[in-house]
């Protein structure tokens, strides 16, 4: 085997600067996949993170998942009849019998349940009106959902209590309006009451979706406001595990009847474009390691091209055909490992410098740095992928080499 490792040695220094470029091309593939799969996964990792905490896990609506059926269907179900011009009946929107159902919700293990009131208004200030979400909410019952108290920037939930027309607002919200701590505003609702609300609490939760068009009042405040006297058209939810979302939804929906979304159903087009970014990412990553592969494959056919004679001196030595495979092989192999040892250290430079960058981004989260995540999967799997491209590069003009007959090399020579 220590011939067959110095002869592939002696072959690739004969080749040096084609050998320094195969290599430069694997450890280019492979540091630029490790960077960008940190990148991409600590990207994906802040952006549910960031979304995890700032919504609900499980939120329950006051709608059905399926249009209810009307009387007059239901009386005549089966029957060969046509209906035209129905008027449907309809329903007052809300949660019936809010309370029992809350009840019967909280009675589930690790579920902790918020009822509230939202709904959309209007808010002027300084001759400036802007549409927001209205959300009436029990503050004891909001913080067991959610993280309010650690997004809170200014003011605190507990003031609500102590100002008769208390609003925490979105800090997105306050900057669109040109609004500070103590400023008083206009709050108009659908139905046309208006009400002076002085901001008593600032939030920010790193999703704009939510900074920029939420607050919150009491429950009552808002129930009066929007002329639903005790109506509750959500019920939020927490869970110990938020990766069981999406089971306890399908539960909690058979048990109370309304459309239950997990978190994961709320924000499932923001994963499918996180799910679709990855595939481009991964096969634009795979399409510059087969790049790299094809300079190991044209650097050991020139050498199998070039070292013909010497294949047929080593076989008539008594080498096998199996001992000259196992030569390009090698070659192919020492150029993939050390294409990936360098790619290790150029991932993890590419990683670091990355981490370090700062940014100023507000797309559907605040970004003040780009997110990595260091994981030696990222390590493993890029070398495995360049590895594998090598040695298939390599064994096709390994196998070649390995039928030349030595008999055709001397005549040719001759």
């Amino acid at each position: 085997m220590n011939v067959l490792l110095d002869i592939a040695a002696t072959h690739l220094r004969g080749r040096l600067r084609q050998s320094i470029v195969a290599i430069a091309g694997v450890a280019t593939g492979v540091g630029f996949s490790i960077g960008m799969a940190a990148l991409m996964e600590g990207s994906q990792n802040d952006f549910i993170s960031t979304l995890v905490d700032a919504v609900p896990h499980v939120l329950v609506k006051d709608e059905y998942r399926e249009p209810p059926v009307q009387p007059a269907l239901r009386n005549y179900r089966g029957g060969a009849i046509a209906l035209r011009g129905m008027k449907p009946k309809e329903e007052l929107r809300g949660i019936r019998n809010p309370m029992a159902r809350l009840a019967r919700v909280e009675a589930l293990p690790d579920v902790t349940a918020a009822p509230i009131l939202r709904g959309q208004v209007v808010i002027r200030f300084g001759g400036k009106d802007v549409a927001a979400s209205l959300i009436g909410i029990n503050t004891d019952r909001q913080r067991a959902v959610s993280n309010i108290d650690t997004d809170m920037t200014a003011g605190s939930l507990d003031a609500l209590h102590r100002t008769a027309n208390g609003i925490v607002v979105g800090a997105g919200l306050a900057d669109r309006l040109g609004a500070a701590m103590g400023d008083t505003m206009i709050v108009s609702s659908p139905a046309g009451t208006l009400l002076r609300m002085k901001i008593v609490g600032m939030f920010r939760t790193g999703v704009v979706g939510i900074d920029e068009t939420e607050s919150f009042a009491l429950l009552k405040k808002v129930q009066v406001l929007l002329n639903r006297p005790n109506v509750v058209n959500q019920i939020r939810l927490k869970l110990t595990d938020a990766r069981q979302a999406r089971d306890v939804a399908h539960r909690i929906e058979a048990m109370v009847g309304y459309r239950t979304e997990s978190w994961e159903e709320a924000n499932e087009g923001f994963i499918e474009v996180l799910i679709i970014r990855n595939i481009i990412m991964y096969t634009v990553v795979g399409a510059i390691l087969v790049v790299a592969g094809f300079g190991i494959f044209n650097v050991i056919s020139t050498m199998t091209h070039e070292k013909a004679r010497d294949i047929a001196i080593l076989k008539s030595l008594g080498f096998r055909e199996a001992d000259i495979r196992t030569i390009f092989l090698i070659e192919s192999l020492a150029l993939g490992l050390a294409g990936c040892v360098l790619g290790w250290v150029l991932g993890a430079a590419l990683t670091v410098l990355l981490g370090a960058v700062t940014v100023d981004v507000k797309s559907l989260t605040e970004m003040k740095s780009l997110p990595v995540t260091v994981s030696a999967w990222h390590y493993v799997i890029a070398a495995a992928f360049a590895l594998i491209s090598a040695g298939f590069a390599g064994w096709l003009p390994a196998r070649r080499a390995a039928r030349v007959d030595p008999v055709d090399i001397v005549r040719g020579a001759a």
